[in-house]
């Protein structure tokens, strides 16, 4: 069977795995129960004639405000029968946020996972004109207090429209809801993800069957996954990573298992259903890392830990030289390599045996025991945490992309990992590194802008053509924004940044320009640069006022040599965080990872052609490049 659009995927699994485990879900005691690709069928039919019966056909735009839950494919493979898109967020999201992108993306009906998330949205009704329905997935609660809100909207159960697409099927079949899969198109729209512009107004990516699609079915040659595979979901899933990760699932005839990224539950999960793959953001690989060093403190073996971290770690150099799987940015000789790797290889096996047999061993039981690799995305994986889990034996493919590319643009092979890089780019997809200033795609080695073209990439921004053309030239090649260089064989490894976005540690997009206008706007700063690439948390640079703060000092009796000196004070430091906290926090509309946790204070003025461009921008690169000792305490723990 072709695979056109996304629930071919189900249909495909079906005629051929009907009794294959498509998803495991935890009930009200957390236990987990299974839920076969037959079983997930008949849902999807039914949940999508019931949504048929409601109003919903081809072409329409339904919001779908929800986290991580069995009912989420459901609901979506649902809209995707009847060839209708789904608009995604997740719960944390902000009610503004919220009407904004259901009103811009045209939505009549939008499925909302419980009452909060009614209640979030009711009083900015009058900012969505266009939406008629809200459909409930936790329906147990009264609607009649909420009915002179409503004036006029509809709220309907998640398990009222299954109960009706159930009693329709019972007497029609389900051949009228197949009948519309098969007009479906693989350049059909599928969903409509929105992503923080560059002026902190979401953008909405528009993405085809065909784009999302390509993954799943290239996946296995990639990462290795077969029937049978167990994979432990804990990203949102409305997130384009987590998005990919379960259609590659599932088109793999394997299982989801919905947990959440929360220590406790997590490792509770890990033991019940013990996975085969885990997909997660740097920040998940690098809590559990430091979970196992505590408690090796804890027990009084930290010293034997870190020696057989290092010995283990040595030892996968060595071995990664024999296999050749060190990434080549200048030219090597691999024969060479292995015949000075062999030694030092045979003389520490034993070594790294004896670790596995002592340490290793418990590492993997503590994530599962069958753990076959692990993938991680959506910030840049650290080195230490990435060589933590080669030492310990487990596989982590690194992978990078974009929600604009659907997203996986490369990821490291799983019967050939080479650390270091992100892997070789993804099947069906063209990625070039070009020179910024010429254009022109430059040699192995050589850094440069990744541009990406292919199947993957988007079909622009909803309803903003001008930012679409911004990023998409007329051959169809994307301009990702971020700098790297491929090694000789064909590896990418990233750099950098070239766009100003910044990706936490955990995998969250934020723009700095909303956030350090906002902090501008204390008569105490002059100018401040918000950072925390590939980091925990935000932090800040700041470019206290000099006459203001100097009138502050005096106020308040705070002496000083200078405005240098000034600026070190705990008082004046105090001021500033202070003045950052009032403006950036839940209140002002930020989220909690956009929140500034600490800030550095400079004196020395910014100046045009210097820190700043000829149209008073920041130029980041040279700040942070001039003041790296600075930023690096912000971040040291």
């Amino acid at each position: 069977m072709e695979i056109t659009t996304l629930p071919r995927i189900v249909q495909k699994n079906v005629r051929d795995y009907p009794n294959h485990v498509a998803q495991y879900s935890k009930d009200k005691e957390e236990v987990f129960h299974p839920t076969t690709f037959a079983e997930m069928y008949n849902e999807i039919l039914c949940y999508a004639a019931g949504l048929k019966e409601e109003g919903i056909k081809r072409g329409d735009h339904v919001g779908f405000i929800s986290d991580n839950r069995k009912e989420w494919l459901i609901t979506s493979f649902g809209l995707h029968c009847l060839g209708a898109a789904d608009v995604p967020r997740g719960c944390d999201s902000m009610a503004e946020e919220l009407a904004y992108i259901l009103s811009f993306a045209d939505c009549k009906t939008a499925v909302l996972e419980n009452e909060a998330q009614l209640e979030k949205l009711l009083p900015l009704k009058s900012k969505m004109p266009l939406i008629t329905t809200f459909i409930i997935i936790d329906n147990d609660f009264d609607k009649g207090k909420y009915s002179s809100a409503l004036s006029g909207i509809r709220v309907l159960g998640y398990n009222e429209v299954m109960e009706k697409g159930k009693g329709i099927i019972a007497k029609d079949g389900a051949r009228f809801i197949e009948a519309e899969i098969d007009l479906g198109k693989a350049d059909d729209l599928a969903t409509i993800i929105f992503t923080s512009g560059t002026t902190g107004e979401p953008k909405g990516v528009m993405l085809t069957h065909k784009n999302i699609a390509n993954q799943a079915i290239c996946a296995p040659s990639v990462l290795g996954n077969k029937p049978g595979d167990i994979w432990l979901a804990v990203l949102p899933v409305w997130h384009s990573f987590e998005r990919a990760v379960q259609y590659i699932t599932l088109y793999g005839v394997g299982a989801l298992a919905y947990s959440k990224p929360i220590g406790k539950i997590m490792l509770a999960d890990l033991q019940k259903v013990r996975p085969t793959y885990i997909a997660a953001v740097p920040r998940i690989w690098e809590a559990l890392r430091a979970g196992v060093y505590r408690n090796a403190a804890a027990s009084g073996k930290a010293g034997a830990l870190g020696l057989f971290v290092k010995i283990a770690a040595t030892h996968q150099r060595m071995k990664n030289l024999i296999l050749g799987r060190i990434p080549q940015f200048k030219r090597r000789i691999v024969f060479i390599d292995a015949i000075l790797a062999f030694l030092p290889f045979i003389l520490l096996t034993p070594l790294r045996g004896l670790g596995n047999a002592l340490v290793f061993k418990k590492i993997k039981a503590m994530l599962g025991g069958r753990l076959r690799a692990g993938i991680s995305g959506g910030a840049a994986l650290p080195q230490a945490v990435d060589a933590f889990y080669g030492a310990a034996g487990i596989v982590i493919m690194e992978g990078y992309g974009l929600t604009e590319t659907a997203p996986v643009l490369a990821v490291r092979l799983f019967k050939h990992p080479v650390p270091e890089t992100i892997g070789p780019q993804f099947p069906n997809m063209q990625v070039e590194i070009r020179d910024p200033d010429t254009g022109k795609e430059v040699k192995p080695g050589q850094k440069g802008v990744l541009f990406a073209k292919g199947v993957q990439v988007m079909q622009g921004y909803y309803k903003k053509p001008d930012e679409t053309k911004k990023v998409i030239d007329d051959n169809g090649w994307f301009n990702t924004g971020d700098i790297g260089l491929r090694t000789f064989r064909g590896e990418i490894k990233l750099t950098g940044r070239a766009k100003d976005t910044i990706v936490l540690l955990g995998g969250e997009n934020v723009e700095p320009t909303p956030i350090e206008d906002k902090i501008r706007d204390s008569i105490y700063i002059d100018h401040a640069l918000v950072l925390g690439q590939d980091q925990k948390y935000l932090a800040a640079l700041v470019l206290p006022n000099q006459e203001n703060i100097e009138t502050y000092a005096k106020e308040n009796n705070i002496t000083s040599m200078d405005f240098e000196s000034l600026v070190k004070t705990p008082e004046i430091r105090e001021l500033i965080q202070t003045e950052i906290t009032e403006r950036v926090n839940r209140k002002t509309g930020f989220r909690g990872f956009e929140m500034i946790f600490r800030s550095a204070l400079i004196s020395k003025p910014f100046e045009v052609g210097k820190e700043l461009s000829g149209k008073q921008d920041y130029k980041r690169h040279y700040i942070t490049d001039l003041y790296k000792k600075e930023i690096a305490e912000l971040f040291k723990e």
